[in-house]
């Protein structure tokens, strides 16, 4: 695993990319204290059995949020990874195309992305979340990202949907709440306080649980066929699920889950691809 230099991993090639990072720098953190310090202690007898559990279990997913999230801007997924050697064997060196922005020769299903202004090795697609693309090396940190950031949200919203409109009813059942949740800026002008501001995240939760999710269903059959976001209806290097996960989750794919800091050996260096028949 070859890491991108830290200036340029920090550093968001665009305006977009920058406030997308500075959301989720702010939001996940400030969600995961909502939740622990207002909702959990009206849910669970603080230092309970319950409590403890359920503390626990959030602390283990802001973790595979964030350094997913941090291994995804970490992990170098470019040409620029190390010096690409064009394969000497005529059939594998057809495959191979020459890059205008570059002035490089770069491997088969490499392309160049306009904002990082590189070419990315396997590239998918870029992600505005992570402010860099995602390929080969990253996308098992991507796709966990996604998975956890679903979770986190989903248990989330549940939680303060108790707690807002059964625990708290008698102050957020009333139409001002509506104005609350469509118009959140003004509330906040007119109406400061406390209550509203909880219910700002828990509106920001439900977002991230419906965009995360709606991600997760996108990405999963190109994901499913080996495929990328370029050519996400091609089976050309379908090799089967459990073979395809291997391709992008590592050889330890049943272990992954656990942390990113988990090493998982890809089965293939994302250079030369020879089409494949699907496994059985």
């Amino acid at each position: 695993m070859i890491l991108r230099p830290l200036s340029k991993a920090f550093k968001p090639p665009s305006t977009s990319d920058a406030a997308c990072i500075l959301l989720v720098a702010v939001f996940v953190p400030l969600t995961y204290i909502f939740h622990v310090t207002v909702v959990m202690p009206e849910l669970h007898v603080v230092g309970g059995f319950w409590y403890t559990l359920v503390w626990l279990a959030a602390l283990f997913v802001l973790f595979n949020i964030t350094s997913n999230l941090l291994a995804c801007m970490l992990v170098d997924t470019t040409i620029k990874k190390e010096i690409l050697k064009p394969p000497l064997e005529p059939e594998l060196l057809r495959q191979w195309h020459m890059c205008d922005a570059c002035q490089a020769l770069v491997p088969p299903r490499t392309w160049h992305c306009d904002v990082c202004d590189v070419c990315i090795i396997k590239r998918d697609h870029h992600c505005r979340f992570s402010g860099c693309c995602i390929g080969h090396h990253n996308y098992r940190y991507f796709f966990y990202f996604l998975v956890y950031m679903c979770i986190g949200a989903g248990f989330v919203v549940i939680n303060a949907s108790i707690y807002l409109w059964y625990l708290h009813a008698d102050y957020y059942w009333r139409p001002y709440t509506v104005i609350a949740l469509f118009v959140p800026a003004l509330s906040f002008t007119l109406f400061a306080s406390w209550e509203n501001f909880y219910l700002f995240l828990y509106e920001l939760n439900i977002l991230a649980f419906g965009i995360s999710l709606l991600m997760l269903i996108y990405h999963f059959p190109i994901f499913k066929r080996g495929a990328v976001m370029k050519q996400r209806n091609s089976t050309k290097h379908d090799l089967g699920l459990r073979a395809n996960a291997e391709m992008v989750l590592g050889k330890r794919m049943h272990l992954t889950w656990l942390s990113p800091f988990l090493r998982s050996d890809l089965p293939h260096d994302g250079i030369n691809w020879i089409p494949g028949s699907k496994a059985e």
